[in-house]
């Protein structure tokens, strides 16, 4: 929660200084092209490859054993992250000017992209190396460390922002070369913040490369058939930069911030649940014990869907209101507010899609059903692909947010249907009992939050601050109130069995 918020800042104080304009268009496609390997290397196909191998040596030859697999991996990270980085500094300038030739007739805006673009691929390996010291920790069953990690490149980010940007013009510097400079400060931050609990455990890293040990090679294994689906999935990723950027000036910064906010549920709820299920699968499949896997992973879809399902109605519902008092300061005006509304209301389609995904994908990879994912993801990526060339010629920008949800919701239901038949079930009935229960909970609590904002919307001040707190803080307050009050009353199962596990730890504590 630490993490997102603070990412939620960072990007108030960014659009707050540059508003959604060609810098900040530039900056973000310029963080974008490192990002793309950044999927692959760090919570993509690497870390699915890695935790379950890891937790396997550990599990089965103690820690030493583990510990040597660790510095093999690392060292080939920071082998191949540092080729990659090479090669994109050198190539930016080709590369920036094939996907994005809209740029070229904005005065200066190419020219900038590329070179944030090489400040910023440097961040890839540091970024890297953080997954794969995440990885370890979690199976060592440390999480509150590797889930803060990330804020650390935020408030990196937001102190360069708040205290450098200010005085950027006076030094000669351009104010949106601070921020990518805090870009990769925050990386080495990231990794930085995890290190000494990882030393506390015993682990010493010592550079180590062996292309014949078996553990690397099973890691590397794992990662073929991903890095095929991912890199298909990157290519999708092109596309749609591609798309966005002849669709106008502030397009990505809108996607962007739209993205971001659906992405919120996601990173509480959907990666933090998916990053707790794993460790416990692994051990699960080790022990053969089929059983164990199975609850584990329904539990995990369960507690999942109570928790995005609200978050996906609320956030088509109070889009306009979230998107205001967030981003609404500056330089960020209100016709920037309703166009990143319209996408956040398109992306939230896909929230349930994208949680399900980052359950069972890892899952497949620690039952070693490392193609079964790998061949989906391919698939859905030309299903976006193809939706998001046809709905952007219709809807614009918004074409892209809806093709993207769509895609994803379609590579939920085909892995849950494939993982089912691996585990020989998933409780599916107590799992579609609890959706239902769940949908008309979310249905009830949707419909009083619509009509608790509209009602807020005609009795306060709109362009003041203070005000656009009040409404928003009442409408989510009324919202998490009646579905309390519904989940309550339907007897949802994944609700109380939380709520007794939230109030059992503060029991504990206060004892």
């Amino acid at each position: 929660m630490t993490s997102r918020v603070l990412g939620l800042v960072r990007d108030q104080v960014l659009t707050g200084y540059f508003g959604a304009t060609d810098e900040m268009d530039a900056y973000r496609v310029g963080f974008k092209l490192p990002n793309l390997f950044r999927d692959l290397f760090a919570e993509g196909a690497m870390s699915a490859a890695f935790v379950p191998t890891f937790t396997r040596h550990l599990t089965e030859a103690g820690r030493e054993a583990a510990w040597r697999l660790a510095n093999l991996v690392i060292t080939t990270l920071i082998v191949v992250t540092g080729a990659i980085v090479l090669l994109g500094i050198i190539f930016a300038d080709p590369l920036a000017r094939a996907l994005f030739p809209e740029y070229a007739a904005i005065p200066g805006k190419i020219e900038l992209t590329i070179t944030l673009t090489r400040v910023m691929f440097p961040t890839l390996i540091f970024i890297a190396v953080a997954a794969a010291v995440m990885g370890m920790l979690n199976s060592l069953r440390h999480f509150f460390v590797p889930a803060l990690s990330p804020a650390m490149f935020n408030v990196v980010t937001i102190l360069l922002a708040v205290l450098v940007v200010p005085l950027a013009p006076r030094l000669g510097i351009a104010p949106i070369i601070v921020i990518a400079v805090g870009t990769v400060l925050g990386g080495i931050a990231q990794l930085a913040l995890q290190a000494p609990t990882l030393a506390r455990e015993g682990f010493r890293y010592r550079p180590v490369l062996n292309w014949s040990d078996p553990g690397l090679r099973r890691v590397l294994l794992l990662m073929g058939p991903g890095t095929i689906g991912l890199a298909a999935t990157q290519l999708n990723l092109l596309v749609n930069m591609y798309l966005a950027a002849g669709e106008g000036t502030g397009v990505q910064t809108w996607l962007d911030l739209a993205f971001r906010l659906m992405y919120l549920p996601i990173g509480l709820f959907g990666v933090s649940i998916a990053t707790a299920v794993l460790p416990a699968v692994a051990k699960h499949v080790v022990a053969h014990d089929l059983r164990g896997s199975r609850e584990a992973v329904a539990d995990g879809l369960g507690l999942m869907l109570m928790l995005n399902i609200p978050a996906t109605v609320g956030l088509i519902v109070l889009s306009i209101p979230i998107v205001r008092v967030i981003f609404e300061h500056g330089k960020f005006g209100a016709s920037d507010t309703v166009a990143t509304a319209a996408a956040l209301q398109l992306y939230a389609l896909g929230l349930v899609g994208y949680s399900v995904v980052r359950i069972a994908s890892p899952t497949f990879y620690a039952l070693g059903h490392n193609r079964t994912p790998v061949i989906v993801s391919v698939i859905a990526v030309i299903v976006n692909a193809a939706l998001n060339v046809m709905l952007v010629r219709v809807l614009g920008y918004k074409g892209l947010a809806l093709g993207t949800s769509i895609a994803a919701l379609f590579n939920a239901t085909v892995l849950f249907v494939l993982l089912r038949r691996s585990l020989g079930g998933l409780n599916e009935r107590r799992l579609f009992g609890s959706l239902l229960r769940i949908v008309i909970a979310s249905a009830a609590m949707g419909v009083v939050a619509m009509l608790v904002d509209r009602s807020l919307a005609a009795a306060l001040p709109q362009r003041v601050l203070f005000w656009q707190i009040v409404h928003v803080a009442l409408d989510i307050g009324a919202a998490v109130i009646v579905l309390a009050a519904m989940a309550w009353i339907l007897r949802i199962r994944e609700f109380n069995e939380s709520m007794r596990m939230v109030l059992g730890r503060f029991r504990r504590r206060a004892r």
